[in-house]
């Protein structure tokens, strides 16, 4: 198998190079090849001022290209990828270059089977999550082979077995999972056809082994985990809930006790034209689960804990982002969006978009047993009970108006109460408490000209006003599209607020873009502020840069 897999990458090119010569992409004997190409290369200034690094290299790049190849029930592709060095900040494991991800897939009569690598994930990801978000650097594959089979309709099963990509290899671990699934309307149709209530139910397990080879513990090679779920769907009202448990599994992450681990994860949501209602409960103890007991940060992680708080797009609102706690969280999220009528008084002539959010997150009401010299349990957990420690809170307002057939704006507000000891290692550090608003404002000036602008602002308050946090914030972006393949943008960050006035800088950056088709190419000079960067809850941080950037993509 192994050997069979090496070819793979060796197939595709002489078959591609030869598909060239005879045919087009669309049309491959008798299959399609497609894929999407990206180019991210940066040249550095050094600066002290901000804290910029001196870069060796003086330019960085990361670059990757997709090949895929279909025929009927037959695909098969590769990534290619060069780190020739990696973007600074970016995780350093990424050295080099070569073909991490290839695969093979076929399917026949409901059953698929892949070779190579995949991605997958079981329910909301509790105890399983494969996947892939290239900003932040994580790319935790399954290299091995995956499964996925309906016998029967109304039934899905899915099972993967492999390791999980380790930057441009593999880890130690061994990852083995099965997932099973089934919708009780689909496969009881014929009873239920007239019951406007559906019904999902799932199951999961998935299991790791990993040599112990501690010379002071003795450690479980073989740790499982598994997980219960249900979806119940009627007219607007969707409930779903998942619970996860996992046997003992001492490792760097959780100080290496021995105390077993539990997730639960259930929203509610109400759907209606113009109204839409969302209520979300997260509970999470010593729940950090890796194929690999010694890694950190974002390496190799089977599964994946959700962040209920609302993913910010603008810059300063996304200033202090939550990052989800997997040793203990208990969190909750609600939102309200309401869309006023068009042509009532408030809504105006288009109508209006309000949004209501409110997320918080708090530490468990836990008891230290002080027995790392015996059963090394770690502590114990009050279930239904909330600890005293807040980690963050996020409540915000966001409105959308169109004004006329030119002329649309979003206005947001937002508090924040972000607590960096817990969130980002800190001792001995006050709460911060944070308010932003942001009125972003979109223009249409011609048949050929656009521009958007976007004016926030940062003020810290209470006590949190000090050199670590740099103080408060105002940012300005103008942003001027031109016909449908060109646009320019200006942007500046200005740290008016520092405590110390020769830290008082303007993170200025300019860029400019043409796009055509499925091209598209962006260069760029500015400064970049350092900060922490999240999708989803996983976070990285990010240093402060000063320099030329250049950005090309294509698919085909």
């Amino acid at each position: 198998m192994k050997k069979a897999l090496l070819l793979i990458p060796t197939f595709l090119v002489g078959f591609i190079s030869f598909s060239f010569a005879q045919t087009s992409l669309n049309n491959v004997a008798g299959g399609q090849i497609h894929g999407n190409f990206e180019f991210d290369g940066q040249y550095y200034y050094p600066d002290s001022l901000i804290g910029a690094d001196t870069i060796p290299e003086k330019a960085l790049m990361n670059g990757w290209g997709n090949i895929n190849y279909t025929n009927g029930n037959f695909s098969a592709g590769i990534r290619y990828e060069t780190y020739l060095n990696h973007l600074n900040g970016f995780p350093d494991g990424y050295k080099g270059t070569g073909i991490p991800y290839k695969y093979a897939t076929y399917n026949n009569d409901k059953l698929e089977i892949t070779v190579g690598s995949s991605y997958e994930q079981f329910g909301s990801g509790l105890i399983l999550r494969s996947y892939e978000e290239r900003a932040l650097g994580i790319d935790n594959a399954i290299e091995g082979m995956r499964v996925r089979y309906s016998p029967y309709k109304g039934i899905y099963t899915k099972g993967v077995w492999g390791k999980q990509r380790n930057f441009m290899s593999t880890g130690a671990g061994i990852v083995r999972g099965v997932d099973g699934e089934i919708n009780m309307n689909e496969l009881f149709d014929s009873c239920m056809a007239n019951i406007k209530t559906q019904v999902i139910v799932g199951g999961s397990f998935v299991s790791k082994f990993q040599a112990d080879q501690d010379p002071f513990l003795v450690l479980p090679q073989n740790v499982g985990a598994w997980s219960a779920r249900t979806n119940i769907i009627r007219n607007k009202v969707n409930f779903s809930g998942e619970y996860a448990y996992k046997i003992n599994d001492p490792s760097a992450a959780n100080g290496f006790i021995y105390k077993p681990g539990q997730a639960l994860f259930s929203s509610l949501t109400y759907s209606q034209k113009g109204l839409g209602i969302y209520l979300g409960l997260l509970r999470v103890d010593n729940f950090s689960f890796r194929s690999d007991r010694t890694a950190s940060l974002t390496q190799l992680s089977i599964n994946s804990i959700p962040a209920l708080t609302k993913q910010h797009t603008y810059a300063l609102a996304a200033y202090y982002p939550f990052a989800s706690q997997p040793n203990g969280q208990i969190s909750w999220q609600a939102e309200i969006s309401k869309k006023l009528k068009k042509g009532s008084k408030l809504g105006g002539k288009y109508g209006t978009d309000i949004s209501i959010n409110y997320s918080a997150a708090y530490g468990l009401d836990t008891t230290n047993l002080n027995d790392m010299g015996g059963k090394r349990l770690g502590y114990t957990s009050k279930y239904l009970s909330i600890g005293d420690t807040l980690f963050y809170q996020d409540v915000n307002v966001e409105i959308f108006r169109k004004i006329n057939s030119h002329l649309k704006g979003t206005l947001l507000y937002g508090h924040f109460i972000y607590n960096k000891n817990v969130l980002e290692g800190k001792s001995n550090y006050p709460y911060i408490n944070a308010d932003v608003v942001v009125l972003d404002v979109i223009w249409k000036l011609s048949d050929k000209l656009t521009l958007r602008s976007d004016a926030e602002h940062l003020l810290l308050g209470g006590k949190a006003d000090n050199k670590e946090d740099h103080g408060n914030w105002a940012s300005l972006l103008e942003e001027l599209s031109i016909g449908d393949h060109f646009f320019v943008a200006a942007m500046d960050q200005y740290n008016y607020g520092n405590p110390i006035v020769d830290h008082r800088v303007h993170y200025f950056s300019v860029q400019g873009g043409f796009s055509k088709g499925t091209n598209r190419i962006v260069f760029g000079y500015g400064k970049q502020r350092q900060g922490i960067f999240c999708v989803g809850g996983v976070c990285r941080q990010v240093p402060a840069s000063n320099g030329f950037t250049l950005t090309i993509t294509s698919s085909f």
